[in-house]
């Protein structure tokens, strides 16, 4: 049975786990979830309680959450280099990393556009500045920790920067990056460059008129260069 992934095109969450299945040539089947049809939601609801995506469904087992799904892909559908590094303290870094870009920039970030999603009326700015202060505390520590390196945990790619990729993708529109923050910068362009990620924007450009910002989403993303 093929690896199935249950998806959204303009997910963050979903980027992350495209974007290993990507770097690491993985086949596997998509399917588009639409919780917004009240059927379809009932459907995936049964596959999952929670109804969050994405999710992994392999030969019968569901696997839900980013980072288990790309941990259960390292060791069941193993790709030619591991996205959990094999050496322990390289590893850790990769899972630490991984957690600050989930917690400290893509939550923040979601949070922010979901009060975008309400309407004008029902907006809590409190919740959109504090979105924005957290966004900009996270923007500090990458720019004080990220270090020399290429890549969040070091010289190779990891689950860190799967995490990284769609986070600060979507929080440089909430938010752009400080013009003193050149570490966080140059680490963004690097990951916009990585094929894997330049895939996932591209699949996601279609549907990027349901984005409620983006007017704000820089020309270079709206186009193949």
């Amino acid at each position: 049975m093929a690896l199935i992934l249950h998806a959204h095109p303009l997910s963050s969450c979903c980027w992350k786990v495209l974007i290993a299945l990507y770097e690491q040539g993985t086949p596997f089947e998509q399917r588009m979830v639409n919780l917004g049809d009240a059927d379809a939601r009932r459907g995936f609801e049964a596959l999952w309680p929670t109804a969050k995506i994405p999710l992994l469904e392999d030969d019968g087992a569901v696997v839900p959450e980013t980072s288990i799904i790309v941990e259960h892909l390292e060791i069941h559908h193993p790709g030619p280099k591991p996205l959990l590094p094999i050496d322990e303290p390289v590893r850790l870094r990769a899972r630490l990393w991984d957690r600050l870009f989930d917690l400290y920039v893509m939550t923040p970030m979601q949070r922010f556009i979901a009060e975008l999603l309400r309407s004008e009326g029902e907006r809590h700015v409190r919740t959109q500045q504090e979105a924005l202060a957290a966004l900009a505390s996270a923007y500090d520590l990458i720019e004080a920790r990220l270090g020399a390196d290429p890549w969040a945990a070091g010289a190779d790619f990891t689950i860190a920067d799967c995490a990284a990729a769609p986070a600060l993708f979507y929080a440089a529109i909430v938010q752009p990056f400080p013009p003193s923050h050149a570490t966080l910068s140059g680490y963004f362009d690097r990951l916009m460059d990585r094929p894997s990620v330049r895939r996932v924007i591209a699949e996601a450009r279609p549907w990027f008129s349901y984005f409620p910002l983006v007017g704000d989403i820089p020309q270079r993303f709206l186009a193949d260069s």
